[in-house]
């Protein structure tokens, strides 16, 4: 690099796409244009810094990239020339050098979003162009393939077990004793599957993670396959990803090329192919019977078990199902060695746990820390806290089948045992932030809703169970529930838990289950009191204009959809409750913060 040249480094993972980052590329390719500046100009994945996306770094001759971030297009221009032409780091939307600070400049790893983390699956998200194997060569990779086929498959299987991977989904199940019980199998045909088919509400790891690394994902799928004797391999990805999917084709015809699948890979007389299998979006296909069956052409229904699929899976075959950040942690163990993995997380859960941070929380986005790490460390360490001036109220865990923690459990440990005895799960590693504006009987409405939407009917505990508990927490919302109808809530949540065939609905309950277990004062509220303490619940809440407040400035009654605000200008307007469906638009619209949200008096009036 000289003087007049660099190399701009783009977010474009779907988070930075969705920011605006194409809009950025044009001005970086506008100014290299009108500049005369030679710029190379390299596309990454998703750092984890989601919420100060579009995010670009800049390598200046001599120096380590620097990320800046959030950027507009008008940023770039005056960006650039500060950085390649003057060498000088503005303040404004510094974020960090990419490595070791220099001059001035820290550390991007001290930033307070990714100092607390410890990144192994996510290590070269970010770092390495997705669709470029050697970017992935450069950084280590296919070191842990190689060295696996230097081992016996009996060997690779005792390395896995002796680094205490566990599967990164709900059940935490040890990955070498799953690997080993389908190796015993004896059969010459069995199949690796990576379940791509992430489906929780507010989830992204197996997105961003396809999308900024799918060669790390590829090369534990063959490891994963050496060890068990598999010669195929298929991805279960969602067909709601096509930036993954796109990066993954890429990447398999690259190591196809390069000999890391195929036939012969790397010389030795181990042969693999991988194919993909799109998804059609059932949550249900998450579970690992369903999912064969999809891949197989069939409707996406669970079985019984046993037999598990690692015994009888596809085709009637042994198949190994795991899923992207459990065959992303493989590499890294082979690489490293069983011994550096388990120093990392808590006894009893070994390595990292990767999260997606979402919901009132300051810094959202992707999280890798080990297992172990309290709640706290990452809520208030890597989010930042709760975003505005509101205070926290529960961290959800598990997507729709996990639960909801309260505040005062803060200091627990995020780890399998730790979760599942507060009455949630690790999952696929949603973590939702609630603040007190969170309607816990709510939530637990929504999560239902959509485990029965999801519901796949075959199973009568969970088909019609889930229908009526959501029928009973819509009753309570609604204001119209009764005391007994607490008590049946959890009746019903423990038949369908102990009745139900596969996961989704052995787990549909646990949103319930874990709200009323720590919230229960807020199912009393809305049913003694007919009053949601969120103001959240629209059958129970009404809007009301303070007269001292309104300037008749009429935002509210031009933006009102139902035409229920009335007043002349510069008068006082009133909001006719019968007519008003409770959008809120008028709270947000109004300039003066006249307009507030009631319920119940007991509650303690409005916001």
């Amino acid at each position: 690099l000289t003087a007049r040249s660099g190399v701009v480094y783009l977010g474009s993972a779907s988070c930075g796409i969705a920011a605006g980052i194409s809009g950025v590329q044009e001005a970086v390719e506008r100014y290299a244009r009108e500049s005369g500046t030679s710029l190379e100009i390299v596309e990454v994945g998703c750092l984890g810094m989601c919420c100060l996306e579009p995010m670009i770094y800049v390598q200046a001759h001599g120096r380590p990239p620097v990320v800046f971030g959030p950027l507009e297009p008008r940023d770039v221009a005056p960006l650039l020339d500060a950085t390649l032409v003057h060498r000088d780091y503005p303040p404004d939307r510094l974020l960090g050098a990419l490595g070791e600070g220099f001059e001035g400049v820290p550390s991007i790893w001290g930033h307070p979003i990714m100092r607390g983390q410890h990144r192994i699956i996510t290590e070269n998200n970010g770092i390495i162009d997705p669709e470029r194997i050697d970017h992935y060569l450069a950084r280590g990779g296919y070191r842990g393939l190689r060295r696996a086929l230097d081992m016996s498959p009996e060997e690779v299987i005792e390395t896995v077990t002796a680094a205490g991977l566990r599967g990164r989904g709900g059940a935490g199940f040890p990955t070498g004793l799953k690997w080993r019980y389908c190796r015993q199998v004896s059969t010459d045909r069995r199949y690796i599957v990576c379940n791509a088919d992430e489906g929780d509400p507010g989830a992204f790891m197996d997105r961003s993670i396809l999308e900024g690394d799918p060669f790390r994902v590829i090369e534990g799928m063959a490891i994963a396959a050496y060890a068990i004797g598999a010669g195929e391999g298929y991805v279960y990805i969602r067909a709601e990803y096509p930036l993954a999917i796109d990066h993954l084709r890429k990447a398999i015809r690259q190591a196809e090329a390069e000999g890391f699948l195929g036939d012969d890979i790397m010389g030795s007389e181990f042969d693999f192919h991988l194919h993909i299998k799109e998804g059609a979006g059932a949550f249900v296909c998450g579970e690992e019977t369903a999912l064969l069956a999809s891949i197989e052409g069939r409707r996406g229904m669970p079985r019984p078990r046993p037999p598990f699929p690692a015994q009888k899976g596809l085709w009637g075959m042994p198949t190994v199902i795991n899923n992207v950040k459990t065959l992303s942690s493989v590499p890294a163990i082979l690489r490293d060695g069983a011994e550096a993995f388990a120093a990392i997380g808590s006894e009893g859960s070994k390595g990292t746990a990767v999260f997606a941070l979402t919901g009132k929380v300051a810094n959202s986005g992707l999280v890798e820390v080990p297992m172990g790490t309290s709640l706290r460390d990452i809520v208030e360490g890597i989010g930042g806290g709760v975003i505005g001036r509101g205070n926290l109220k529960a961290v959800q865990t598990g997507g729709p089948s996990g639960g909801c923690i309260p505040a005062s459990m803060l200091d627990l440990g995020v780890d399998y045992e730790s979760l599942t005895g507060a009455g949630s799960i690790m999952g696929s590693g949603g973590m939702v932030v609630m603040d007190e504006d969170t309607c816990m009987v709510d939530v637990a409405r929504f999560f239902l809703s959509f485990t029965q939407y999801e519901s796949c009917g075959k199973c009568p505990p969970c088909r019609i169970g889930t229908k009526r508990m959501r029928d009973i927490l819509q009753r309570i919302s609604d204001g119209e529930g009764t005391m007994e109808d607490i008590d049946l809530l959890e009746e019903i949540a423990t038949t369908v838990k102990a009745g139900s065939l596969c996961g989704l609905g052995q787990t549909a309950p646990n949103p319930v289950l874990s709200t009323i277990r720590y919230f229960r004062d807020e199912y009393e509220a809305h049913i003694r009191d007919r009053r949601c303490p969120a103001r959240v619940c629209k059958a129970l809440i009404w809007y009301e204009i303070d007269a001292a407040k309104c300037v008749g400035c009429t935002l509210c009654a031009q933006n009102c959809p139902a035409d229920c605000i009335t007043g002349a200008p510069k008068e006082v307007h009133v909001i006719d409750r019968d007519a008003c469906v409770r959008c809120g638009m008028c709270v947000q619209v109004c300039p003066t913060e006249a307009v507030t949200r009631k319920t119940n008096p007991a509650g303690g009036g409005g916001d």
